[in-house]
């Protein structure tokens, strides 16, 4: 990011060179300052829209992340208590809850994967969902079933089975709500006026201060433009919440805590008989 912004606030600066340079050699240059002043002010708005748009779309994908947590804490709650008779199918829907955020993340960076716990599923399973058409969907589609079984076999009510049902329904509208965000960026003609805007005021900004500041409108410009272009690159950097880089969400983390969490359901707690 640093670097992003650092590269073209020294063009600023370089401009700002060549501006004092010709300035005070060939041509005294005479420009109020008041058209700056004056087109500062709706940049500014324009700058601050463009950081809180971004930032609410940053802050909904952690929330929703938040959820995703939740819920997938409450499934292995839930099935480990009502579906304990059947350790075997407790430890499947567990592992399947494991797989699910992992395979949120694979599809919201476009690839495919369900994290390590594929190596603990039925090979032909873990294929299967790793290479489905939505990954997220066909897990929640497998836990579905295997809640539908525990019910057919009388393992649990109908109120339980809805009970168990809700947290997988959650976890599926999680999932469209950070497809939601990811599909719909912020409008392209309102991120390329607020560069064009930005553009043309730190490249003019040189020639409405050099008859106050002399060769000090060199270092000015360059501070102005720094912090102009690092709030326009905040929003860029926070826009998109999903990816790898170091402002983006901790998906891996997240996905990272899930299976610890989960994995505690899972032998020797949900392999034990019970009196």
């Amino acid at each position: 990011m640093a670097l992003a912004i650092g590269y073209r606030a020294v063009l600023c600066a370089l401009a700002a060179t060549i501006v004092t340079l010709i300035h005070f050699r060939f041509h005294q240059f005479e420009l109020t300052d008041k058209g700056h002043a004056i087109i500062g002010t709706p940049l500014s708005l324009l700058l601050v829209f463009r950081t809180n748009a971004s930032y609410d779309r940053f802050w909904e994908a952690r929330k929703i992340w938040g959820s995703i947590v939740n819920e997938s804490r409450n499934l292995a709650r839930s099935a480990t208590a009502l579906l304990a008779a059947d350790a075997a199918l407790v430890n499947r829907l567990v592992r399947l809850g494991i797989a699910y955020p992992y395979a949120c993340m694979s599809t919201l960076r476009g690839k495919h994967g369900i994290g390590p716990v594929a190596a603990e599923l039925d090979p032909a399973e873990a294929d299967r969902l790793t290479h489905a058409q939505h990954a997220p969907l066909a897990i929640a589609v497998a836990l579905s079933q295997g809640i539908a079984d525990g019910h057919r076999r009388g393992l649990i009510t109908d109120v339980q089975q809805s009970i168990i049902e809700q947290n997988i329904q959650v976890l599926v509208d999680s999932i469209g709500a950070c497809e939601r965000i990811r599909r719909t960026p912020l409008p392209f003609a309102y991120v390329v006026h607020l560069r064009r805007a930005l553009a043309i005021y730190c490249g003019t900004l040189p020639l409405a201060l050099v008859q106050y500041f002399g060769w000090l409108t060199v270092p000015v410009t360059f501070l102005v433009a720094y912090i102009l272009l690092g709030i326009e690159e905040i929003g860029v950097e926070i826009e998109e919440p999903f990816g790898i880089d170091d402002n983006d969400l901790p998906l891996d983390r997240f996905c990272t805590t899930i299976e610890q969490n989960l994995r505690a359901f899972i032998a020797p707690e949900a392999s034990k008989e019970l009196p």
